[in-house]
């Protein structure tokens, strides 16, 4: 499994963090993982939130737990699916609290990465899951990887806004300097919590009224009706 090269701004951030012992095992264990299961998503997509949003161009942070674990699913950007693949429950909440926040009309789509494109690094907290295994890939190193993103974001100058959902989301979230940044948390968007205070949290208007406060461009938060409305995206590499 080949080491990931970022061609943008976060290889001076995430390069010596695979410099580290805690990666060099990391990589090991997914070396094998990948040959001998079926591991989610693609390995060449599995650092695609770090390509699509440049560490400069980051203004809001969605923290996800881990990638989906149906096939086809997954493609390396927190609640985001691949095109054609049906919205996943906790995405059709999503889109409910967005449409009650903002208007924006549902989408049939899962796509998500016209909100990329626009400074939304869409981060899971491990990267790499089992097929039809939820959570099989924590304690992998994964965690100590997207720690020193966040905590990189975290020391920038610039204001970002993290929207934390769900209790591990906000317990990652718990050394973000909120005098400089905004923490948006609420419960998770699955349904099996979007009743306990996800719904009317809106975060999408909060996001942008604190983006603009701050002399940033606010996110266009309404999503294309199809996917191929979007600028098509080259591969990325591990």
């Amino acid at each position: 499994m080949k080491k990931a090269i970022f061609t943008n701004d976060w290889a001076e951030v995430l390069h010596p963090e695979m410099e580290k012992p805690y990666y060099t095992e990391l990589r090991s264990k997914l070396a094998d993982e990948y040959r001998s299961r079926t591991v989610y998503p693609d390995m060449y997509r599995i650092f695609s939130a770090f390509h699509l949003t440049s560490f400069a161009d980051t203004r809001v942070v969605i923290l996800g737990q881990d990638p989906y674990h149906g096939p086809n699913q997954a493609h390396g950007l927190s609640f985001s699916v691949q095109p054609g693949i049906s919205v996943p429950p906790s995405l059709e909440n999503i889109y409910r609290e967005l449409q009650d926040d903002l208007g924006c009309p549902p989408v049939k789509h899962g796509f998500l990465e016209h909100w990329a494109k626009q400074g939304v690094l869409m981060l899971n907290n491990v990267l790499t899951v089992r097929r039809g295994a939820a959570a099989s890939h924590q304690g992998l190193g994964w965690e100590i990887f997207t720690d020193a993103a966040i905590a990189a974001i975290n020391e920038r100058e610039t204001p970002v806004v993290f929207i934390l959902w769900g209790r591990s989301a906000q317990e990652k979230g718990s050394f973000i300097n909120t005098d400089r940044h905004l923490i948006i948390k609420s419960a998770h968007p699955s349904p099996r919590s979007a009743d306990r205070g996800f719904f009317g949290s809106r975060p999408f208007s909060k996001t942008n009224q604190f983006l603009t406060q701050n002399g940033l461009p606010e996110i266009q938060w309404c999503l294309p009706e199809t996917p191929e409305q979007l600028d098509e995206q080259g591969e990325t590499t591990t």
